[in-house]
């Protein structure tokens, strides 16, 4: 199987299954010389585990541990390796469905391609293979925070309901990392009703980028939006992503949309921070639009793995929402993106 590498100049490779014994992370291209220990890492990852309110309650710890590239607390600029250990696995919660499609999953397309799936909880296309993005994207932030970057994703819109305000100290202040604090205990009191009923939500998430010097990205086919849309949507349940404006230029006048430069920057945003796929130096801003959870309680028509009409009930651990725990996925994904820009050659100029 290719596709497990991501970024050329700041790369991660990640590896293992939902169920198996462990998955993890391979970091290459961190510079040396950045202070970097487990705890750094294990603040990322505590946010994303299962187990804590509106999540499932698989109960991973999520621990990682350093193998590799880190020598008395300084990275030493060699590749950094990861491991979480998986020590939650029920396997048994699959077996009555292991001859079945799940609705919404890669199940048949994954053995269409391969002759094979693990159905134990979709293997290398589970979810849980985020949590060696988010370990990866750790690194990535201790880097960048030493180059004055910062980057905070947070709730737009979960289950219907939207934010219709913005308070960034309320996003670490509720299980959902919505920025409203009445539109947050709306969408908690919304997702207890979904779940109650066997079903799942969707929202969409908005990524923000600050410090970014201008000049991240390449002009034709390295965009930095372009890298930043395909890195989001590399998470599986990521459907959609717009760029500053994004869907909503479409219906205002040029106008309206363009970013008047002036003596200090750019008069506005709408491009969010990214002009023919160049960093502007002004904020970045992304959103994604998140699918609901495949995995429902609610009995759904499918067939078996000989093409036979089937019912299907999936019964197990799974979330209402893959928001709140894609959050810190999707931070992880821009953070690596912006790592791997911040290394790529500046072309000389005089």
């Amino acid at each position: 199987m290719a596709g497990n590498s991501f970024g050329r100049f700041f790369s991660v490779t990640t590896w293992g299954e939902s169920h198996g014994p462990a998955l993890g992370a391979v970091v290459e291209g961190c510079p040396p010389a950045i202070a970097l220990d487990a705890a750094d890492i294990q603040k990322d990852l505590d946010r994303r585990r299962p187990g804590k309110a509106l999540t499932s309650p698989r109960a991973e710890t999520d621990t990682v541990e350093i193998l590799s590239g880190v020598f008395q607390g300084l990275t030493t600029g060699t590749p950094i390796s990861l491991i979480i250990h998986n020590r939650d696995v029920r396997s048994s919660d699959y077996s009555e469905i292991s001859r079945l499609y799940r609705p919404g999953h890669a199940d048949r397309t994954y053995e269409q391609k391969y002759g094979l799936r693990d159905w134990r909880g979709g293997g290398r296309s589970s979810a849980r293979e985020t949590a060696a993005r988010v370990a990866a994207g750790a690194v990535a932030r201790k880097f960048l925070a030493g180059c004055g970057i910062g980057v905070k994703a947070f709730t737009l819109a979960l289950a219907g309901i939207e934010c219709t305000r913005f308070d960034a100290e309320q996003i670490d202040k509720n299980p959902l990392y919505c920025p409203d604090a009445e539109a947050a205990e709306k969408m908690a009191a919304r997702l207890k009703e979904i779940r109650e009923k066997g079903d799942s939500a969707g929202g969409i998430v908005e990524i923000r980028a600050k410090g970014c010097p201008a000049g991240l990205g390449e002009p034709v086919f390295d965009k930095l939006d372009a890298r930043l849309a395909a890195a989001l949507m590399s998470v599986g349940a990521v459907k959609g992503v717009e760029i500053g404006e994004g869907f909503a230029a479409a219906a205002m006048l040029g106008s309206e949309n363009n970013d008047p430069p002036t003596a200090e920057g750019y008069g506005s945003n709408h491009a969010g921070g990214i002009l023919g796929g160049i960093s502007t130096g002004m904020e970045i801003i992304a959103r994604a639009a998140v699918k609901p959870i495949p995995s429902i309680t609610r009995p759904q028509n499918t067939v078996d793995s000989e093409g036979r009409p089937a019912v299907i009930t999936v019964s197990g651990r799974h979330d209402v929402a893959a928001i709140p725990r894609i959050v810190p996925v999707l931070e992880a994904m821009t953070l690596l993106v912006l790592a791997d820009f911040m290394l790529h050659p500046f072309p000389k100029r005089g």
